[in-house]
């Protein structure tokens, strides 16, 4: 009857490790768990599991109660021991080692003596014997096997402990557990090794995508590249932030690699932009700059000036009126190719009059000096980009939303698709695509909003603007609070909190860095200016 409990409550138990195995997620922890519960089964003194590495097997964790051995696993203390190759410099097996054997074999050896064992060299037992003055005697060793039969790992027990402390044999009864327990932690262990590979298998694509619009457009890359960590980085701050309205927000780390995840795509439909769009640096660029198609119209001008002074129909003085005139207008038009944060209605009206001048053609007929497309883009108020090219740019949010809603989401991701495509939305509902109000969108999704907005900000690799500072960029960011743009309460953790320095050190050239005057930032309450002003007096 004492028998029979025994192994009741050894099969219990093995049945409350399977279950832990299952549901522990940490791979050190997990190892730990399974050596200790072998340990235990069979009372054994020492325990040591190998990993499989390439041809070697690696020491992972190692135990030994008399000796007060506690290495590797999720201890500080690292094992410093050479790993056990699996075949010799020949190329030949390497069974003269008993944990090589077993994982090569796929077979438990079971040792009941290692001092009187003919069939392995217990060399190397020996001399830790002789160094430490332990007795090494018992030795079970059980290779570990994923479902696909391939050795991932050996667990090693050695001396059995009897009724009466005495060193003994390992029974039939003590391997039948430790290889059910061996089994079941191989497949928990593989379990975890694939949903890792699966997750970094998953990262990559996203990083391939993100190279695959780096590759179209080496600013967007950065961009990919910078937005996910200032995302983090207010996430953070929010989550940390003891006081204000959000002092109750907090994250798991569940919810901060899901918002991790939508950081990383959350343009991705920019791999649909057409280039042209993405990098207009100027306002008449499509696949090049026309503002040199526009030139060869001047110089024609010019000429046909120059040929009407040589034959006597435009006097000296007013061909160099007409000379001077053209030469003011060229560099007018250049100005205006270059986007700005406003053109003024006097500046398109020079636009429309410059473009009143006819020239001749190749085939002899007279043309206006700008087709109206060219006088439509020359006349952009603000930035590059005509309406229809915003539009375009526009839609890459639409994009990113239909491409990431069609992937079977698990889960632990599932709110993916709606912080990636809630960076455009605006808190008064203004926003694009959805409309969406502040109070439909969700506090990750509102930090992303501010994450690339700043980002736009002062980046420095836009084709089409200058990079913005510091001081330059609060100010803008505090007037979208006051448009209600952007969510009043992250754009004070922003501020509070000091991500945007933080982010600033990282990221920005030094000479971005400037003073800011924060009793005249839009949207700053004299309280909050009080604490930046005494924060970066402290600092």
């Amino acid at each position: 009857m004492a028998i029979e409990h025994d192994i009741r409550i050894r099969l219990e138990t093995l049945n409350r490790i399977g279950v832990a195995l299952s549901a522990d997620r940490d791979i050190d922890s997990l190892m730990e768990r399974i050596v200790e519960a072998a340990r235990q089964f069979t009372f054994a003194d020492g325990a040591t599991f190998y990993r499989k590495a390439g041809d070697t097997l690696v020491f992972d964790l190692l135990r030994n109660i008399s000796l007060g051995l506690d290495q590797g696993g999720p201890g500080d203390q690292p094992i410093d021991l050479p790993a056990i190759p699996l075949h010799h410099a020949d190329g030949n097996p390497n069974h003269s080692l008993v944990v090589a054997y077993a994982a090569l074999t796929k077979t438990t050896v079971n040792v009941e003596d290692a001092y009187s064992e003919p069939g392995f060299d217990f060399s190397g037992t020996r001399a830790f014997d002789a160094r430490t003055g332990y007795r090494s005697q018992s030795f079970l060793t059980v290779p570990m096997k994923d479902h696909a039969d391939e050795v991932i790992g050996v667990l090693q027990l050695i001396n059995a402990g009897g009724p009466g402390g005495e060193v003994r044999a390992f029974t039939d009864a003590d391997q039948q557990l430790v290889e059910s327990l061996a089994s079941q932690a191989a497949i928990a262990l593989n379990n975890h090794t694939l949903i890792e590979q699966m997750a970094s298998l998953f990262e990559s694509l996203i990083t391939l995508i993100n190279s695959a619009i780096d590759e179209k457009s080496p600013y967007t890359g950065g961009h990919c590249e910078r937005v996910p960590v200032l995302t983090m980085q207010l996430a953070d701050a929010a989550a940390r932030t003891g006081v204000g309205p959000l002092a109750g927000f907090s994250m798991s780390e569940a919810d901060r690699y899901e918002l991790k995840i939508a950081g990383l795509l959350h343009d991705c439909g920019k791999i649909t932009t057409p280039v042209h769009v993405v990098d207009k640096a100027t306002k008449l660029e499509t696949l090049f700059d026309r503002i040199h198609l526009v030139d060869t119209r001047f110089e024609v001008l010019i000429r046909d000036a120059e040929i009407a002074h040589l034959k006597g129909e435009l006097d000296a003085a007013g061909y160099q009126q007409r000379i001077a005139q053209l030469s003011a207008d060229r560099d007018t038009l250049k100005r205006s190719n270059t986007g700005g944060e406003f053109m003024s209605d006097a500046a398109v009206a020079e636009i429309e009059r410059i473009a009143g001048y006819r020239w001749r053609a190749l085939d002899g007929t007279l043309q206006p000096l700008l087709s109206a497309e060219e006088v439509m883009n020359l006349s952009i108020r603000r930035g590059t980009l005509n309406a229809a090219e915003r539009e375009i740019i526009n839609n890459h949010i639409v994009s990113t939303i239909r491409m990431l809603e069609a992937l079977p989401w698990p889960p632990h991701l599932r709110k993916v698709p709606e912080y990636a495509g809630g960076h455009h939305e605006r808190m008064d509902g203004k926003g694009y695509p959805r409309r969406l109000t502040r109070e439909q969108m969700s506090i990750p999704a509102r930090v992303m909003g501010i994450a690339d907005v700043f980002e736009a900000l002062t980046a420095s690799d836009r084709p089409y603007k200058a990079a913005k500072t510091l001081s330059e960029s609060i100010q803008i960011l505090g007037r979208m609070k006051v448009d209600q743009h952007i969510d009043p309460d992250l754009f004070d953790v922003f501020l509070r909190e000091r991500v945007y320095l933080d982010y600033a050190r990282r990221f920005l050239d030094p000479r971005q860095i400037d003073f800011i005057d924060w009793r005249n930032v839009p949207g700053v309450d004299a309280q909050l200016a009080e604490h930046l002003i005494a924060s970066e007096a402290g600092s």
